[in-house]
């Protein structure tokens, strides 16, 4: 299986420089604003959407029993909240293609 290619947050910067003539520490700071604002409303429970893209949205996970690898010890795993993505209809179709 090929390795997947990775863009980085640079790699963006640097795009969304060269499309709109902007300067790359402007980008940058839009770019860094956007993440901080978006993770910002998840720890207060709000969910992002961005219309044509996603929703960023905080779901919950259940306290369950596990087992501590390497031994057959039973352990309880504490409820907890995680981040998490769902596409949406635009971005679907675009990845279709």
């Amino acid at each position: 299986m090929a390795k997947a290619k990775t863009v980085s947050k640079a790699d963006l910067v640097d795009l969304v420089a060269d499309k709109t003539g902007m300067k790359k520490k402007d980008v940058k700071a839009v770019m860094d604003t956007m993440i901080s604002e978006v993770s910002t409303h998840l720890d207060k429970d709000f969910k992002v959407q961005l219309t044509g893209f996603g929703t960023f949205e905080v779901r919950k996970r259940k306290a369950r029993t596990g087992v501590r690898p390497g031994t057959t010890e039973k352990i309880k795993i504490p409820a907890s909240k995680y981040p998490a993505f769902k596409p949406g209809k635009a971005l679907k179709e675009t990845v279709k293609k």
